[in-house]
């Protein structure tokens, strides 16, 4: 490992104003952060929402916790806020990994500590800035197969410094406060993946953890809190050298900046679970059209499902444990008897009715994974449907749905948004909600988003 210094970093974006960001990049943020917004107004009904709440106990504060009435510090807000849109498995992906349950939170919930008026471009360019960092953290690690193979979480170990960099920005830090606001984040950094062994929760707790780590982190430096100079360097205790000894790529932290938008790789989910379950969703769907499949014939002529896939990704969702919700959506037979079954993998399919309906329990034993380990790890799995008459049908799917080379429509993106927002909100105000999104670069003032997303 070559030594390294986060200062090109920090110049770019301490020196990033919002003229200087491609359109394109732009009309992608929108779209995250209302995509975002329905994820965390969804989760804020969620079971997890509900227990995050109950255990709190902590004075009302200034910043609003999404579709409720309650305020809390702008810490606990970032904190209880990242829970909610982490809680349903439908934010977005390919960031940090979930760069919006991280970044967004922590800005909206800053918003209240900052005096002077915020505009709309000022909270895209913090997003944006925030969704880079995130990512250019992650693939230093070695990328995201890697470094979760490794057993860290990257939502929580890599999504802090995103969030802290997003709201050093807003915030309008100078430069020496900008990277200890970075660095600082360091101590902030957390998340294992234990939780996939017994569908626990804490997976959720991760990305409400590092947007709060961020917030704190921000706050921190801008009170005058120095940061380690040395933390992404060759160095004992270095954040490279301990999370990622061996395989670390420093280099990604500058790697073609102003060329390469991290947040153009983002993906948004069209499903409620595992963003490594997706590709082989659309795989199924597409050769039960072909063999003239709908759900209600999936169970009388459907032999088999056979998913040939990476040891990586059936390390990481091969279970067939469904008892709760955290471990169906980690589940790819799941997913695809979903899939078979009901037509749909989206939020309504893992309702508890649904993980304990027959038919369904009775097609995941049909799902069969077959580990080949010539595939690559980053490698999206080829699925087999087996029909009763004998016919073999076989398909890899390389770009799922919501990926930026194959994205949501605008029609779809907005059906998913109200079906989550409409949890928490009326369908009216998930109407503004929906405007002052795909307006916000219009935006003068950013105080209307408490407002709008208050109950």
């Amino acid at each position: 490992m070559t030594r390294h210094t986060l200062g090109p970093l920090v110049h770019f974006l301490h020196a990033l104003r919002f003229e200087e960001i491609p359109a394109a990049v732009v009309a992608q943020a929108k779209r995250h952060w209302l995509d975002t917004l329905g994820a965390g107004l969804a989760g804020a009904t969620s079971d997890i929402g509900r227990k995050i709440m109950n255990g709190l106990h902590e004075p009302s504060g200034e910043a609003i916790v999404w579709g409720t009435d309650q305020r809390l510090s702008p810490r606990m807000a970032a904190f209880v806020n990242g829970v909610s849109v982490h809680a349903l498995e439908l934010d977005d992906t390919g960031g940090c990994d979930h760069s919006g349950a991280v970044v967004i939170p922590a800005l909206l919930a800053i918003l209240p500590l900052i005096e002077r008026r915020i505009s709309g471009p000022e909270l895209l360019t913090a997003m944006i800035v925030g969704y880079e960092v995130g990512r250019r953290v992650l693939e230093a690690c070695g990328g995201y197969a890697q470094h979760n193979g490794d057993g860290w979480h990257s939502t929580g170990t890599c999504g802090v410094f995103g969030a802290a960099a997003a709201c050093a920005k807003l915030m309008n830090l100078e430069f020496e406060a900008l990277r200890s606001a970075i660095t600082l984040s360091g101590s902030f950094s957390s998340g294992l993946w234990a939780f996939i062994h017994d569908g626990a929760e804490s997976k959720k707790l991760h990305a409400g953890q590092a947007a709060q780590g961020g917030v704190n982190a921000a706050l921190m430096a801008r009170a005058g809190v120095v940061g380690p100079s040395q933390l992404f360097d060759d160095v004992w205790g270095g954040y490279l050298s301990t999370l990622a000894a061996g395989h670390a790529e420093p280099a990604a932290l500058t790697a073609e900046l102003g060329q390469t938008w991290k947040l153009s790789r983002c993906s948004i989910k069209p499903y409620a679970s595992c963003r490594g379950a997706h590709a082989a969703i659309d795989a199924l769907s597409a050769l039960m059209r072909e063999a003239e499949l709908d759900a209600k014939a999936a169970e009388a002529n459907i032999q088999r499902i056979q998913v040939r896939l990476s040891p990586f990704l059936n390390d990481m969702c091969s279970t067939r444990d469904i008892d709760s919700l955290a471990s169906a959506q980690m589940s790819l037979p799941y997913a695809l008897a979903a899939m078979a079954t009901l037509g749909s993998a989206g939020l309504s399919a893992y309702t508890l009715e649904n993980r304990q309906a027959t038919a369904l329990r009775d097609c995941m034993l049909r799902v069969e994974l077959i580990v080949d380990d010539q595939c690559p790890r980053d490698g999206e799995p080829e699925v087999t449907l087996i029909t009763q008459d004998g016919r073999h049908r076989t398909l890899r799917v390389d770009m799922a749905l919501g990926n930026p080379l194959n994205p949501l429509s605008d029609d779809a993106l907005f059906r998913k948004f109200r079906e989550g927002a409409e949890l928490s909100l009326p369908p009216r105000r998930c109407e503004t909600l929906m405007g002052l999104s795909m307006g916000m670069e219009m935006l003068e003032g950013a105080g209307v988003w408490s407002q709008a997303l208050a109950k």
